[in-house]
């Protein structure tokens, strides 16, 4: 198989994360031109580390010097242990300690990737702390760094339909607590970047498809398990994990100051009835909905990010083939639904 080539199933989770670790020639090429090592802040997360072997092999590829470090509790030691593996350096570190992150090394390039979500609602004093203070201790401590900052979509109002989503121009009017604290964690690196000069991007990013998560998996699972699928966010955005990982470090480029705001996001607006209509085919199921779709919805318009880097390299079709293949051989799973579904910020 071509290096690049995709394959028309993926079956366990050691080809899966080889797809989404691999590094496109122009990742490689931009990672050449920018100078120094790169941390990984929050990486044992759903998408950390795959993004940090990905940097790695991109690293290796390119013939470069750099030390790519992943830094995170680690409550799971083996995701700890295969980064390590695949020749990532790793720190444990709670980085809601302030002795702890001011003792982390100074790196050249931060990629900040905490956060909380799942279970927001459940302790909001702890999703605000991590989602707005912490931020505040990264900002000073890496002041004199790039900075790419994984932040959402939800932190934009439900857009109609008819539209092609909310642009980077568009005013931020998020729904619920946890969105609303997602707009903090931006606002809070804002104010630091501004009086520290610091060079950032803002990567509003919906939603991410990895096999073992993701809107597409919510809803295969419910079609094949006879589930109903809830129609009241009728439309959705989404884009392979992979091509995410390629344009985070890409984005390192491009920070600045003011920081830059990126939507990052596949190019259609997909319905959900369709979607599920697809697996219902593949799986010979038949579909059951409730409630009917609404004319908004939380929608992302990434011109912006697909003028700068291209379009996605896996297409929506690749994504709803995996996942049936996965949903039929019953692979592994986080058990992390995304709840797209939810039209009141209530996680």
């Amino acid at each position: 198989m071509h290096k690049y080539s995709l394959p028309e199933k993926i079956n366990n989770e050691e080809e899966l994360d080889e797809i989404l670790s691999r590094p496109l020639p122009e990742t490689i090429e931009d990672l050449s031109e920018i100078d120094g090592d790169i941390m990984i802040l929050g990486v044992a997360g759903k998408i950390g580390p795959t993004l940090a072997r990905l940097i790695k092999r991109a690293i290796d590829a390119g013939g470069l010097k750099k030390r790519v470090i992943g830094v995170s509790r680690f409550t799971n030691p083996e995701v700890a242990h295969k980064m390590k593996r695949d020749g990532v350096e790793v720190i444990s570190c709670d980085l809601l300690d302030e002795d702890a992150v001011e003792n982390l090394p100074n790196v050249s390039n931060i990629i900040f990737m905490v956060g909380r979500k799942f279970g927001s609602e459940a302790d909001s004093p702890l999703t605000w702390a991590t989602n707005t203070f912490l931020p505040a201790q990264v900002s000073k401590k890496f002041r004199n760094s790039r900075i790419v900052v994984f932040s959402t979509g939800n932190v934009y109002p439900l857009v109609k339909v008819s539209s092609r989503g909310a642009d980077e121009a568009f005013p931020p009017n998020p729904i619920g607590e946890y969105a609303q604290s997602c707009l903090g964690r931006e606002r809070i690196f804002e104010y630091f970047c501004r009086k520290y000069g610091t060079k950032a991007l803002f990567m509003r990013l919906n939603y991410a498809i990895d096999l073992r998560y993701g809107v597409l998996l919510d809803i295969a699972k419910k079609v094949f398990e006879g589930i109903p699928i809830n129609l009241r966010m009728g439309y959705v955005n989404m884009i392979w994990q992979g091509d995410v990982n390629n344009i985070v470090v890409r984005s390192l480029k491009i920070c600045d100051n003011p920081p830059q705001i990126l939507n990052v996001t596949g190019p259609e607006i997909v319905p959900v009835r369709w979607i599920a209509q697809k697996f219902g085919k593949i799986f010979n199921k038949e579909v059951i909905f409730e409630d009917e779709e609404a004319d908004d919805a939380l929608l992302s318009d990434a011109t912006k990010c697909h003028m700068i880097f291209g379009y996605p390299k896996v297409t929506l079709g690749h994504m709803i083939n995996w996942v049936a293949h996965w949903v039929l051989i019953n692979g592994p799973t986080f058990n992390k639904p995304t709840h797209f579904e939810v039209r009141n910020g209530r996680f």
